[in-house]
């Protein structure tokens, strides 16, 4: 048992306890007493005298009682607590999940607390954890120390090790759901580096000398609130003296529909019509309908009912079914079904396109709710957005010594202007130059420029979009080179590609290729689309400023010229290309990641207008570059400035503007189901659940009763005027 605030009752009862004492000493008490003689009053006084101070404590239940009664309010301000995982002077870590999931809510309409969102419970929960630290001893002993970190797709550290409760308090209180998908990664790593080595500094002379501390015994204390949906768990490595205790909100039958994906494309040959792709996840285990509302400019344009499956209860046995029965010992998995909904449009010019979701009403039966009863709990992901920009043809240069074929090809697309062929010898110059910035798609046949780096020329892509063939780029955006090859023919590719959806690779012979390896440490900079004997033979990569489709080989040094697919992958890797390429458009930021578009050198008053209608100041790099972030929010965000406008910016009376919108669209995200256990790489942590006592059992209100109820005694004791 430990006691939270010592210090106050113990102030209280050096004044309490002497108080109490001093008002029995200086009480009168006279009673009516029939004697026979006063002879002997006198000696009884004096013996009186003597013995006054203990008398009066002598066989006194009332005083027995109000002392009583007082030790109890006592004990009742020292707030004691039966501790459990916790002990003195323990070193907690309070992890918080802030992502999209958290803002679901779980309770029934007419529940004062369906309200409260799953960030709201979490927040209560690591309050009560709060409450529950130990304050240092009046002796010098240790009080438990708290770090608090909140976290989406990034963490941030919001207070290091502190007994400061109040602090505490405020910085949960503060802490609000972002619309980003959920990391638990950096969170950790955060909480690690600060428990392994802690830095002090010593300028008591002046010369600020630095000691470190080694980690604590015991490894690390980690509470971590949340409702587990956190994709990147099962990469925590957690060691074996780190303890991760999961505290679940939410419930486990909790049920969403959500928009997960959502795109807008205009016909290659006709650009005017426009074809819009939505696809709508549902994790219920019934069969639910919903509408589909398609907006442009904020003008509902269509409504297409989509009727969507109940998700699917898959068990280790094999068993399927919305109720399917498995053993005790089974895993079951919800496998959540998916259905889409297309939209066909024509127009021309650029628009802002909104797609949102309308649920019918939910009918709420009387008695007790399950959560397939209760309405749709997550707003965030029912609605997305896609900048359509205007209709337009492409303007595509090529750099090559010459290739017949592929120049009939490219010059055969409508385009808006001539192919403009570039010769290397010539290209290097023009890569460097701001005509770069005025095509839509540069075309490297085996040739790719090259910059200094560590004192040797490397080769690597140009800004903007590129198709390469017959040239490899080095690391990040690309691969480590390891020379010639012989010939090889393609053991794998990615069929779902829309680049290779009609270009087969199952007969392709390279006569001549070359080795290279695809590093570690790229991370998702760099996929591999094909895959042959000596490596990778196409690619796509990309990052902020640059996206690219390349092939390992040369096409002329294979049978694929001859091929029917050749021409197909050339068409469809510029059609992708010219969309933004990696996937995604090129309009388009995800939540929790940064904003970066590149303007016209003479752009100058920057600014970008957020979803909430705020204004944020923006400044231009040296490359062109603006960059805002990380976006928290899901909506449409407004970029403008004062000069140049591109090729697809609007301008308003003077003003250039160019729209970027923000989308959830995050299947795991959308899945609301609370995880009853979290697996990290090393164990598997089992939920505490919302119920369960964080650490410690409070005393006091018992001692209070006690009490109150010791005072009623007296009083009655009184009352009844019994004395000894």
């Amino acid at each position: 048992m430990t006691f939270l605030t010592p210090l106050l009752a113990g102030i209280a009862a050096a004044v309490a306890v002497p108080t109490l004492l001093i008002l029995y000493f200086l009480k009168l008490r006279r009673r009516d007493v029939e004697v026979s003689t006063t002879l002997l009053w006198k000696q009884a006084i004096q013996d009186m005298q003597a013995n006054a101070p203990f008398q009066r404590l002598r066989r006194n239940i009332l005083l027995l009682l109000q002392l009583l009664a007082l030790a109890g309010a006592l004990l009742a301000l020292a707030q004691p607590e039966i501790r459990g995982e916790l002990t003195p002077g323990q070193e907690l870590v309070l992890i918080i999940d802030r992502s999209a999931s958290m803002q679901s809510t779980d309770g029934p309409p007419d529940d004062p607390r369906a309200r409260q969102t799953r960030l709201d419970r979490a927040k209560a929960q690591a309050l009560e954890m709060v409450d529950a630290m130990k304050e240092p001893g009046l002796l010098g002993s240790a009080g438990d120390r708290a770090m608090l970190i909140a976290f989406d797709t990034s963490a941030d550290i919001l207070t290091t090790f502190t007994a400061n409760k109040a602090e505490l308090r405020r910085l949960i209180n503060d802490i609000s759901a972002t619309d980003s998908p959920s990391s638990f990664a950096e969170a950790f790593k955060l909480a690690k580096a600060h428990l392994r080595r802690r830095i002090h500094i010593d300028d008591r002379e002046g010369g600020k000398a630095v000691t470190f501390d080694e980690q604590t015994e015991g490894g690390a204390l980690v509470h971590l609130f949340s409702d587990g949906r956190i994709p990147d768990l099962s990469t925590i490595r957690a060691q074996r003296e780190d303890q991760v205790v999961y505290h679940r909100v939410g419930r486990s039958d909790a049920w969403n529909l959500g928009i997960v994906s959502v795109r807008a494309e205009r016909d290659f040959n006709t650009p005017s019509s426009v074809s819009v792709f939505v696809a709508v996840q549902s994790t219920s285990r019934r069969a639910r309908t919903v509408d589909v509302q398609l907006s442009l400019d904020g003008r509902v344009v269509a409504v297409r009912p989509v009727e969507l499956p109940a998700a699917q209860t898959v068990t280790a046995a094999g068993a399927t079914g919305p109720d399917a029965a498995a053993p005790t010992d089974a895993v079951q998995t919800l496998v959540p079904s998916v259905r889409g909904a297309v939209f066909e449009l024509s127009r021309a010019e650029g628009a802002s396109i909104t797609v949102q979701l309308r649920h019918p009403d939910v009918g709420l039966p009387e008695g007790t709710l399950t959560g397939e009863d209760l309405p749709d709990p997550l707003g965030v992901d029912d609605v997305a957005y896609v900048i359509l920009p205007p209709a337009r043809r492409l303007s595509i240069a090529m750099v090559s010594e010459g290739n017949f074929f592929l120049t009939r090809l490219l010059r055969s697309m409508n385009l808006a202007r001539p192919l403009q062929v570039v010769p290397p010898s010539l290209a290097q110059a023009f890569i460097e130059s701001k005509d770069l910035a005025t095509y839509d798609l540069i075309v490297l046949d085996r040739w790719l420029p090259s910059r200094t780096v560590d004192g040797a020329p490397t080769l690597t892509l140009p800004p903007g979009r590129s198709l390469v063939l017959g040239a490899i780029p080095a690391p990040p955006l690309g691969l480590t080179d390891q020379g010639e090859a012989g010939a090889t023919v393609a053991l794998n590719w990615r069929r779902d590609h829309p680049t290779l959806r009609a270009a087969s690779l199952e007969n392709l012979i390279v006569n001549k290729g070359r080795k290279s390896v695809l590093p570690d440490n790229v991370g998702g900079a760099t996929v591999v689309l094909a895959e042959g004997q000596d490596g990778p033979l196409i690619i796509e990569a990309a990052d902020i400023t640059r996206s690219a489709i390349i092939t390992t080989f040369d096409p002329v040094q294979s049978n694929w010229v001859f091929q029917s697919g050749y021409p197909l992958f050339l068409v469809k890797a510029v059609e992708y290309l010219s969309r933004g390429g990696i996937g995604e458009d090129a309009l388009t930021v995800r939540p929790g990641s940064t904003l970066t578009q590149r303007l016209p050198q003479d752009a100058r008053e920057i600014s970008m207008t957020l979803p909430d209608s705020a204004r944020v100041p923006l400044v231009q790099s040296d490359a062109g570059d603006v960059n805002f972030g990380p976006v928290a929010d899901v909506g449409i965000y407004t970029l403008a400035w004062q000069g140049t406008p591109g090729p697809q910016d609007a301008t308003d009376g003077g003003t250039n503007r160019r729209t970027v919108a923000s989308n959830l669209a995050d299947p795991a995200e959308s899945d609301l189901a609370s995880a009853d256990s979290i697996a990290l790489a090393s164990k598997v942590v089992q939920a505490q659940g919302d119920a369960q006592p964080l650490g410690a059992k409070r005393l006091w209100p018992w001692l209070v009763l006690v009490a109150l109820a010791v005072l009623m005694i007296e009083w009655w004791v009184y009352n009844r005027r019994v004395a000894f």
